[in-house]
């Protein structure tokens, strides 16, 4: 729905999404993620985090080009579910992302664990299971900040769109002419 709002806008837009599966690296998450193999959770973490970096030549490019660019799951998702993973703490987990570009935006779905559940097979891959995703949430929301938008995923679908393209119109406008920032550069600078 973003997608073809935004074209609506003659916005340029393209959709990439984490994890990559066509990668060679994509392809070894996709074989963990759907319960093919099994690999250390530090490694999995990390192996994310090269599928991103692996990418990071063509999210600039495309940004460069002025294109905007809408990702499903980034770092932060990466962070988030690798310390509910293992136990260590959320620095550890975002060191491997320091550099890659920085989103302008992140748009948080908060959901309930009712509506989460009711979703369309979910429970199918390794990490969706209520207890699990409590804890993915709970880091997620130490993780928030300047640039992230939370939105009541329990909301009408059409709600939800509307405050999505809003706020995503307003962080285009307002970043048009910005560098592209380094992910959590500003973090060590403070």
């Amino acid at each position: 729905m973003l997608i073809t709002a935004l074209n609506n806008l003659n916005i340029p837009v393209e959709l990439h999404s984490f994890p990559n599966r066509t990668t060679t690296i994509g392809e070894i998450i996709n074989n963990f993620l759907t319960k093919k193999t099994e690999l250390p959770p530090e490694t999995i973490h990390l192996l994310f985090s090269a599928n991103r970096w692996e990418c990071k030549d063509e999210i600039l490019k495309t940004l460069y080009k002025g294109t905007t660019l809408i990702i499903d799951r980034y770092a932060a998702s990466g962070a988030a579910y690798t310390a509910a993973t293992t136990g260590k703490n959320l620095n550890w987990c975002r060191e491997p992302d320091s550099g890659l570009p920085s989103p302008d935006l992140v748009i948080y779905l908060s959901i309930s664990k009712k509506s989460q559940s009711l979703r369309s097979n979910w429970g199918d891959e390794r990490f969706e299971n209520v207890e699990f995703q409590e804890l993915v949430a709970s880091n997620y929301e130490k993780l928030i900040d300047k640039t992230w938008y939370v939105i009541n995923a329990d909301d009408d679908k059409s709600v939800i769109h509307s405050q999505i393209l809003e706020k995503v119109i307003d962080t285009i406008k307002n970043v048009k002419h910005s560098p592209i920032e380094k992910l959590y550069e500003s973090d060590k600078n403070s």
